[in-house]
């Protein structure tokens, strides 16, 4: 039988079959020999063993995976961020935005807790830099119940991870948006500034109209393990679009003479934001590397 695993727990992959049935199942021996983890997302073979128990035997090729958190198949990643409490933060989110871009998901971005916004001119730059990378952006409340119709229009049909750091809403948000999930909610703590961690699995829930979303815990703990130097422009659109006019190929936009891209920055054509961030990953992953020789 075939089926696509849709929560992972304590040893068990629950197994989703196409008659919507669910199965609880181990994984043959053979995966632990290989070093092959099954993950959520998975499509895979089964055998039955008894009623709605089995053996997973066989997992079919995925298109993408992450490692953190672990999840196969997926289309595009919504990353929830807080404009308060806890307090935007522009590099959080750029690291993420790394991860994903080079996992090749589409990513959308969600600022919650709107109706708690502070600055909103300093909120509407931070806006306009997304916006004009590309990126589709929603703003969500859970008071005034704003932006979560246009969400939902977002999310339908696809299979979507979500994550962000902890106290942003996440939970909060997935229970707005599929009231079935009835997920704890965490409160974010005054002394830190930040949350703790509600999502204790990963798990793939149904949502109202068509798809399914994730929920993810530990997200927010981000390295660039298997991103190289010379991958780092390809995950930062702007970077990658200006690349081409670059003088030498394989510019790192960095100290090289004609580079296209710190053109653009000294223009205001490329975010400074951005392009500080981007210098900030280089030297993370150089010094990575050379901690490693």
């Amino acid at each position: 039988m075939e089926g696509r695993i849709i929560k992972a727990l304590a040893g068990f992959y629950y197994v989703l079959d196409s008659q919507d049935r669910q199965w609880s199942c181990r994984a043959r021996g053979v995966f632990k020999n290989k070093g092959i983890q099954p993950l959520v997302g998975d499509f895979v073979h089964f055998e039955p063993v008894s009623d709605q128990e089995g053996w997973i035997t066989a997992l079919k090729p995925r298109k993408n995976s992450l490692q953190r958190p672990p999840i196969a198949n997926v289309d595009q990643a919504l990353l929830v961020f807080s404009v308060e409490e806890p307090p935007f933060s522009p590099l959080l989110l750029d690291r993420m935005l790394v991860v994903i871009e080079h996992s090749g998901l589409v990513p959308l971005l969600c600022f919650t807790k709107v109706d708690l916004l502070k600055d909103e001119n300093w909120m509407e730059s931070q806006y306009q830099i997304y916006r004009s990378i590309g990126y589709e952006l929603v703003q969500t409340s859970t008071v005034t119940k704003v932006g979560f119709e246009r969400l939902l229009s977002l999310l339908e049909g696809k299979i979507t991870v979500l994550a962000g750091p902890s106290g942003a809403g996440k939970s909060t948000l997935l229970n707005t948006i599929c009231p079935e999930a009835r997920q704890e909610t965490g409160t974010v703590s005054k002394k830190l500034g930040r949350g703790r961690h509600t999502t204790r699995h990963v798990e793939l829930l149904k949502l109202p109209r068509s798809g399914l979303v994730a929920d993810t815990p530990g997200f927010s703990q981000l390295d660039f393990i298997h991103v190289t130097k010379e991958e780092l422009g390809h995950t930062f659109p702007e970077l990658r679009r200006a690349e081409k006019e670059c003088k030498f190929r394989g510019c790192l936009h960095r100290n090289e003479p004609d580079c296209a891209v710190k053109k653009l920055v000294d223009e205001g054509r490329i975010a400074s934001q951005r392009y500080e961030h981007y210098l900030q990953f280089l030297s993370e992953i150089e010094e990575s590397r050379t901690r490693k020789r």
